[in-house]
Parts: C-alpha cells; sequence; structure tokens
C-alpha cells in the first residue's frame, strides 16, 4: 500500500534527522533538541497506551480490536515504536515466515525459522535448483522487507542459505532512536492486563 511505503519514508526520515542533531556544533543546543525528542515521544507513548486501555476497557471485543491494531502494518510500526504492541517478536516473526511461504515457494524457495533470541532473528532460505542471481537477490528482499515489516524492533537479522549475497540495507527501528538520548519505552501492559487475550 502507497501509505506504507509513505510511512516508511517518513521513519527513514526522522532517522536521518535524529542522526543530524549529532553533527550540532553547540552541545547545550544539541541536548536541548534530544530532550525536545524525548518528551514528544514520551507524551506520544503515554497517549498511546492511554488509547489502548480505553479500548480493551471498552467491551469484550476489545482485546480482539488491539490484536487487529497489532495487524496493521501502519498501526503497528507506532506500537512498536512504543513497545505496547500485543505481539512479542518472536510471534511476529513465526506469522510472517508462513506469510512468506506462498511467495516464496512461487520462487522456489521456502524460508524456515531457525531461532529467535529477543530481538535477534536467524532464518534459513533453501532455494530449490539453480536459479540466478537476480532470482536469489528478490528471495532475499522478499524475507528481509518481509521480516522488518513485521519486526522493525529487531537488532539483527541473519538469513542462513544466502551468505553471498548483500543485505537490503533496511534501518531498523532501534537504530531511529538510538541517538544518544535513551528512549524510555512505556509499559507494554494495560491497566494491570495483558493488552492481548493472547497471551
Amino acid at each position: 500500500m502507497a501509505e506504507d511505503k509513505d510511512f516508511r519514508v517518513r521513519v527513514q526520515q526522522i532517522g536521518e534527522r535524529l542522526q543530524d542533531l549529532e553533527s550540532l556544533g553547540d552541545p547545550a543546543a544539541r541536548a536541548k533538541a534530544k530532550e525536545l525528542v524525548q518528551l514528544l515521544m514520551e507524551m506520544h507513548g503515554a497517549a498511546v497506551e492511554r488509547m489502548l486501555e480505553i479500548v480493551y476497557q471498552s467491551s469484550d471485543a476489545g482485546a480482539r480490536m488491539i490484536d487487529a491494531l497489532g495487524e496493521d502494518p501502519l498501526v503497528s510500526s507506532l506500537l512498536i515504536l512504543y513497545g505496547l504492541h500485543p505481539s512479542d517478536v518472536q510471534t511476529r516473526v513465526e506469522k510472517k515466515v508462513v506469510q512468506l511461504r506462498s511467495r516464496l515457494y512461487k520462487m522456489g524457495a521456502e524460508v524456515t525459522a531457525v531461532a529467535v533470541n529477543g530481538s535477534d532473528v536467524r532464518v534459513r532460505v533453501k532455494i530449490e535448483g539453480h536459479t540466478c542471481g537476480s532470482t536469489t537477490q528478490n528471495v532475499r528482499a522478499a524475507v528481509e522487507d518481509g521480516i522488518y515489516e513485521a519486526a522493525p524492533d529487531l537488532t539483527s537479522l541473519v538469513v542462513e542459505g544466502l551468505e553471498d549475497q548483500p543485505s537490503s540495507g533496511f534501518v531498523a527501528m532501534d537504530s531511529l532512536i538510538g541517538t544518544g538520548a535513551e528512549v524510555v519505552p512505556v509499559s507494554s501492559g494495560i491497566a494491570g492486563g495483558p493488552i492481548s487475550g493472547n497471551d
């Protein structure tokens, strides 16, 4: 969807602007700019968390609605940014691997999740028969883009079986807020209870 691409472009631009803060010559101005970003993120995170609390408490369908919000690519990225996504990294990666299988099957490839340790993920790709370099690159891009879409908060992604091909260069979400100003994620629970009925 076009809006998802636009959102990713905006996220990348935010990351670039945050990195630009490091080049400010005046240390006091740099510190104030970082503090402003921190305060805005804390305010937005608290507001998003409160919205989820209201949804969760509104009806029996509240938890299902939060799960549905977590499935939307645009909303999911925001929930991940603030530490409020209803699914953990492992669940999101495993679901995405299942979704990728039919697409990769058409390309003569298959993918399996090998290990998810915290925010470090290892997957294995097997390509049937002989394929050209562009097919291998397309398979790698499909795997990396799909997994990073589901879990932009990964710190590392290793794709086994395609070691000779360069990675897509995706910018992980942690790098967008890793500017020296510590961003404190808001809690991932809702008012003393889980935000998902799947826990």
